[in-house]
């Protein structure tokens, strides 16, 4: 009998190997249990401790670095400033990142970088700017800071329990959670961040103008908002649109869209445009990208040169003008098509107690005159049990001051240093905190003046126990407080608006200049759904069309450049463009794949297209169930520049065919089953629905559809007649009973 190998266990391949139970195996679990295990945890870390900030204004990113700087002493008017670097080290004891990504957070937090209406670090040296994306800052070892004056207000009182405190992530030191600022950060300095599934975009106010609404809320929770808070400031100035129906919007919601515009100058001994504002939304760079794509296009005149002159004196976008050009026109055309005037989305979606909740200004203020209410009641009570506890020691020292001597013979007769505290406590009935205190009193310091000047102390020390006392009991005095500390704020720190206001009535309303070049051209569209324009001058001179194998022009139009051009796809939906979208070419080339260049969605193609210039006449459809549907031009024209109309016609049975006509004429139908009908499109009333399904214009026999349907026209006259020497009455009937004298019908 064969010997049975033994079956050893596979040994590691490298010794430190181990083997994990369960490894290698697959397990079967639903994608959603997955999701919630692994993605979840990762998506509430993002939305609540990375990318919204709370109601103290600030991320926790923000609040760390600026705690740190607050823990080196770099409020104190004394210090000089730091190495940014220091700080960022420093600043990795609370956040747990790298030092680019916490560098790149103290720079927009300073006053050189330019993003904030209240900067909250002192800077010196290059920290880039906020209105240019190629303006790099310095690295952090090149750099200093220390925190400006207005931080004063972020951290006062933090050391009196005004807000809570937390281990950091290794549990070495702690953290506060808020910091206890006196006025509404929040509102004050802009705050952008995008968490998983939900975003924050909040635009700045101006300081004075916030805290004076939120002393007005704290007197009237009914007050107008709006007749104090103006609207947004930003910190690069610039003009606002004065919408008041979207401000109410705003201070309601919390969503909406503020237009802000440019500022500039003209210089006219160089005749040039000095922009010198630009909205907080945009960048120079993009600003000077788009205008010179504009010039390119040959879509705006005028411009000679545009290039970017800011320097140490600030942000300048020169714009040299050709002569003769009116800079005022330019500059309304270049508000219309460039980010010199764009739009700011307001988004205030901000975490009160762990939870994101997107709020009007209205409920932010209340929200931050509540948390604002517990840091003083917290502080209140704080320097409360300071107080008491100090005039309990005091009370020690009025007793010793009836027998000074007794003290010290107590204190001297004592053998052991242990019993010291016990025999005052004996000798004076005082308790052992006030024994330890009397214990630790100078010997230099144990005569009457010196007791006599602490007892004093006493009636003070009372008194605001009592004040304080009353403080805690009636909500009226905290608010009071919050009030006075924001009057301080405003007399502080307030700074003149930057971004001023324009009304649309003080804007003179041109209708926009069309500077489209007019000319004759020649459109012509494939079956495919390739689109050609041609001038006469190059059709003449070209030959054969290029097309693809097997497709054909189906349709052609002598037109001119500013024509507008809809077309109509075969999933009921028409695309607008104009002839001027598309270049001039020849008929040697194979032209614009129109799905690809409208941007068709997928499987859509062409089905036709028609130009027009003042969308007058009507576009008939013919289905496959011999229905036919007439909709005026005009139902395609929009205000807006809308390129995409869904519900173009009625989808409920197949296109077969779309003719244009310019006033009503006779259309020659045919059927899959060999039958042909002429009618006048005078006889189908217009529709005002485009998605109408039209009426019965030609009766089918069974299993029969609609073929095709075309104009009568000279090319198929001659059809026409075919049709009509082998006429006979349909279903027995004289043609005259179909209907009306203009429709006939034959086989």
């Amino acid at each position: 009998m064969a010997r049975k190998k033994d079956i050893q266990k596979k040994k590691p391949v490298f010794q430190h190997e181990a083997y994990i139970e369960g490894s290698g195996s697959v397990v079967n679990e639903k994608i959603s249990d997955t999701l919630i295990k692994n993605y979840m945890p990762y998506a509430m870390s993002v939305i609540v401790s990375r990318a919204l900030p709370e109601i103290d204004g600030f991320k926790p990113s923000h609040r760390k670095l600026l705690y740190m700087m607050y823990k080196k002493g770099l409020l104190s008017p004394d210090k000089e400033r730091s190495k940014s670097a220091n700080v960022v080290g420093e600043t990795m004891k609370l956040n747990p990142h790298g030092d680019q990504a916490i560098y790149e957070t103290m720079v927009r937090l300073t006053r050189g970088n330019e993003s904030l209406l209240h900067p909250y670090v002192d800077s010196k040296g290059n920290f880039g700017k906020q209105y240019s994306s190629k303006m790099y800052f310095a690295a952090a070892r090149y750099t200093e800071v220390k925190l400006e004056k207005i931080c004063n207000e972020l951290f006062r009182d933090i050391d009196k329990e005004t807000v809570d405190f937390v281990p950091n992530y290794d549990n070495t030191m702690q953290e506060p959670t808020l910091l206890p600022a006196t006025f509404p950060t929040v509102l004050v300095n802009a705050n952008m961040g995008i968490a998983v599934s939900m975003a924050s975009n909040i635009c700045s106010f101006n300081l004075e103008e916030v805290c004076e609404t939120t002393i007005a809320l704290i007197k009237n929770p009914d007050h107008d908002i709006l007749s104090t808070l103006k609207g947004p400031d930003f910190p690069g100035g610039g003009l606002m649109l004065y919408d008041e129906e979207e401000l109410k919007k705003i201070i309601d919601t919390g969503r909406g869209s503020i237009k802000v515009r440019s500022k500039y100058n003209y210089d006219k001994a160089s005749n040039c445009i000095e922009v010198t504002e630009i909205p907080y939304s945009t960048t120079i760079e993009a600003i000077i990208n788009k205008i010179d794509e504009l010039v390119k296009a040959g879509k705006i005149g005028g411009i000679s040169y545009t290039r970017d002159e800011t320097d140490i004196n600030g942000l300048k976008i020169a714009i040299d003008l050709k002569r003769g050009t009116d800079p005022d026109k330019l500059m309304q055309k270049l508000y219309r098509l460039t980010p010199l005037q764009d739009s700011f989305p307001c988004n205030f979606n901000i975490l009160i107690a762990g939870t994101p909740r997107v709020m009007g200004i209205r409920e932010i203020l209340t929200e931050w005159i509540a948390f604002r209410e517990e840091c003083v009641h917290r502080r209140t009570y704080h320097d409360l049990q300071k107080k008491k506890d100090k005039l309990h020691l005091l009370e020690a020292l009025s007793k010793i001051l009836l027998d000074i001597d007794k003290a010290i013979r107590i204190i001297r007769e004592t053998e052991n240093e242990a019993d010291v505290v016990p025999n005052l406590m004996i000798g004076f009935g005082i308790d052992e905190i006030q024994a330890e205190y009397v214990a630790e009193i100078k010997l230099r310091n144990i005569n009457k003046q010196y007791i006599l000047r602490r007892v004093e102390e006493v009636d003070q020390l009372k008194a605001d126990i009592a004040e304080m006392e009353e403080i805690l009991r009636d909500k009226k005095k905290i608010r009071k407080i919050i009030i006075d500390e924001l009057k301080e704020v405003i007399k502080n720190y307030s700074q003149p608006r930057r971004t001023l206001f324009y009304y649309q009535s003080d804007v003179e309303e041109e209708e926009e200049a069309d500077d489209t070049p007019d000319y004759q051209v020649n459109l012509f569209v494939s079956r495919s759904g390739y689109f050609k324009k041609i001038t006469p001058q190059s059709l003449r001179m070209s030959g054969e069309q290029k097309l693809k194998e097997g497709d054909y022009i189906s349709q052609s139009f002598e037109t001119t450049n500013k024509a507008d051009l809809i077309f109509f796809s075969d999933q009921a939906q028409a695309y607008k463009s104009k002839a001027s979208a598309f270049d001039d070419t020849k008929a040697s080339v194979m032209g614009d794949y129109i799905p690809a260049k409208l941007g068709f969605d997928e499987g859509e193609s062409l089905s036709a297209m028609f130009p027009t210039t003042d969308y007058s006449g009507y576009v008939v459809f013919f289905f496959e169930n011999g229905k036919a549907a007439k909709v005026p031009m005009n139902s395609y024209e929009t205000k807006t520049n809308r390129k995409k109309l869904a519900k173009a016609y009625s989808a409920k049975s197949p296109l077969v065919a779309v003719i244009f006509t310019q006033e009503d004429t006779d259309v020659l139908l045919r059927s899959s089953s060999g039958h042909a009908l002429v009618f006048n499109t005078g006889m189908i009333l217009p529709k005002t629905t485009r998605d109408s399904q039209g009426v019965q214009v030609m009766n089918l026999r069974k299993k029969a559809v609609l073929a095709s349907a075309e104009t009568v026209t000279a090319e198929n006259s001659a059809d026409l007649e075919k049709y009509r020497a082998k006429s006979v009455p349909a279903a027995g009937k004289p043609a005259k009973e179909l209907g009306d004298t203009n429709q006939l019908s034959f086989t």
